[in-house]
């Protein structure tokens, strides 16, 4: 009778044990479902509007006259820098597929559709988070959906604004020959700013992750602070990697990152004395 007992419990918990599970993986299909729901809608929105949001905003950074050569030029003639006063671009783009123009209308909205709806896939993956977490981590990671949010949109508009358009000027305006022309792909063309955007979109939410990394005990501001000409290394690495191959361009992305790195270490610090703080007052 005790065994059978024994039995019945253990499958009782087993069971148990699976509910919860099941619980889980139909709370973060619901969440994943709201959030594919968000990007579709707005996705859709930028679909509506295509024609003008690609002529106006895809290829802004590819016309002589947008704002950013302009902002430029000012900076080149306060410095009295006149390699900053970007040329003329001389790209033609062209359409080599079918159905590549339409294809190319689904993507900017899906990218778009993801870049507006980021800050509620955001607060949909805190909410999926935020059940398993304590009282006292829930209060540490107050403001997490704003401030990703926030670094985010930096990082995006950063790629946008200033390393798309020296990075297309510097493309467009490359020839080894006067006989060859640059005739660039619209595929080519999409696939460098959504690879720009994206990527320092991501690399600007570095001070919340070393943050998090620092609450959880992972970093100490002394392993940041010993680490520091590595991450310079790496840094400058990264940076090399996701602009075109001159020093100018890389140095515009290596700088605002290294800055990052050096917020993130003030931010550690402060930190992980509260953290010591508390730790103290605990005991």
């Amino acid at each position: 009778m005790g065994i059978f007992s024994n039995f019945l419990g253990n499958r009782n918990s087993n069971t148990q044990a699976e509910m919860n599970f099941l619980d889980h993986v139909e709370d973060l299909r619901w969440h994943i479902i709201r959030s594919a729901l968000a990007i579709i809608v707005a996705a859709i929105a930028v679909f509506i509007k295509i024609e003008w949001i690609f002529d106006r905003i895809i290829m802004g950074p590819a016309n002589d006259d947008f704002i950013s050569y302009k902002w430029f030029c000012a900076l080149g003639r306060a410095l009295h820098y006149d390699s900053f006063c970007l040329g003329k671009i001389k790209i033609t783009f062209q359409n080599t597929a079918v159905t590549g123009q339409f294809m190319m209308s689904l993507s900017v909205s899906l990218l778009l559709g993801f870049v507006a709806a980021f800050p509620f896939v955001l607060w949909e993956v805190w909410k999926f988070i935020k059940p398993a977490l304590k009282p006292s981590e829930i209060r540490m990671a107050r403001g997490i959906v704003f401030w990703c949010s926030l670094l985010f949109f930096v990082g995006v508009f950063f790629a946008y604004f200033i390393v798309g358009p020296y990075a297309i000027n510097f493309f467009g305006n490359y020839q080894l020959s006067p006989k060859v022309q640059n005739i660039i792909t619209l595929d080519n063309y999409f696939e460098m700013m959504s690879t720009l955007i994206l990527a320092l979109g991501v690399v600007f939410e570095m001070p919340i992750l070393m943050l998090f990394l620092t609450r959880i005990g992972v970093l100490t501001p002394n392993l940041l602070r010993k680490n520091r000409r590595l991450a310079f290394l790496i840094l400058f690495i990264l940076s090399e990697i996701i602009t075109p191959p001159d020093l100018f361009s890389c140095l515009l992305v290596f700088i605002p990152l290294y800055g990052l790195y050096e917020l993130t270490l003030i931010i550690s610090k402060r930190t992980y004395n509260e953290r010591l703080k508390r730790k103290s007052q605990n005991d």
